[in-house]
């Protein structure tokens, strides 16, 4: 595999991750350029420290004046590595849960532009799988579900695996003022690169966990997040079978909407009917409120089958 070191940057945003900055910087091979230590107001000053102790010429510490979140820190690297005309950035966590020795692996599908964006998945490791708690891995089973829904990316699960590598070609194109600051980083990412038709590729790797204590939990998500995702899967829907496309999908996703509003307002209307007025509803009611339901939820089916076929095959780098 050959690799042009001068293309490369780590990122690595810095927060409350003192103890453990140092070694993972020490980890990073030679094939990457440019790392990216962002302090994103560190109360343990992070970025101070790395800027006194740490000797790696390629080291370069970055500070947002206050806590931006996680994404916030990817953000203030990923535009100062465009900056510096880097053409490929690994984001990685300083807290050593994140094997530095990956990154090669990362870069490879975009050094053959076979990707615009590659992200890790744990989720190939049985090992893992089996020791995380039975209602955490239906959690995440259905945050994984419901992010491929909202981003269109059905071939990819562990979307909020922070380990991830992105061309400057598709970094470009993605407004990244817009993108979210916080937890939901990884998973908004996701839907803006689905709107510039970005091909993204999973990447599976083990999971390394130490004593560091993750400050996402999954209760939290399905309690925040599904206001986000369902505002992603309507702008996706939009800005795909709508405004930059009519196709036979978006005849599949009118023809469902229609067949279901009237087959549940119909029905709902006789039901309610039939309940204040004591009489049942009659055979052929029945039948035309059931028959549009059933001839709706099979045109959803043939749209989620579309869009499954839809993901983008064709990446923004090939085309450089």
């Amino acid at each position: 595999m050959n690799i042009d070191k001068k293309m490369i940057a780590v990122i690595i945003p810095s927060y409350k991750v003192k103890e453990s900055i140092l070694a993972v910087i020490s980890k990073i091979g030679p094939e990457v350029a440019k790392i990216y230590v962002v302090d994103d107001g560190c109360p343990q000053g992070t970025g101070k420290f790395v800027k006194e102790i740490c000797e790696d010429h390629r080291v370069e510490v970055l500070f947002n004046p206050s806590n931006l979140g996680v994404g916030g820190a990817v953000m203030t690297g990923y535009k100062k590595a465009l900056a510096d005309n880097c053409r490929i950035m690994i984001k990685i966590d300083g807290d050593g849960q994140m094997d530095p020795s990956l990154i090669p692996r990362f870069i490879d599908p975009i050094q053959r532009k076979e990707a615009d964006y590659v992200k890790g998945n744990r989720f190939y490791d049985l090992g893992f799988l089996r020791t995380m708690p039975a209602m955490r891995r239906f959690g995440n089973s259905m945050v994984s579900f419901i992010c491929k829904l909202a981003s269109g990316y059905w071939n990819l699960m562990d979307p909020a695996n922070g380990y991830t590598a992105i061309s400057s070609a598709a970094l470009k194109q993605l407004p990244l003022e817009k993108i979210d600051r916080r937890f939901f980083f990884e998973s908004d990412m996701l839907f803006r690169l689905n709107t510039i038709r970005a091909v993204v590729q999973d990447l599976p790797m083990n999971a390394e966990y130490g004593t560091e204590t993750s400050n996402l939990r999954i209760s939290g998500v399905m309690i925040r997040f599904p206001f986000k995702y369902m505002n992603r899967l309507t702008k996706r829907i939009f800005y795909n079978y709508l405004l930059r496309d009519f196709n036979i999908g978006t005849l599949e996703l009118i023809m469902a909407s229609g067949f279901l509003g009237f087959g549940f307002v119909f029905g709902g209307i006789h039901w309610i009917s039939s309940l204040t007025t004591l009489h049942p509803a009659t055979a052929g009611t029945v039948l035309l409120a059931g028959l549009p339901i059933m001839l709706g939820f099979q045109s959803l089916l043939a749209f989620l089958h579309y869009d499954l076929a839809n993901i983008p095959q064709k990446s923004i780098t090939s085309m450089e």
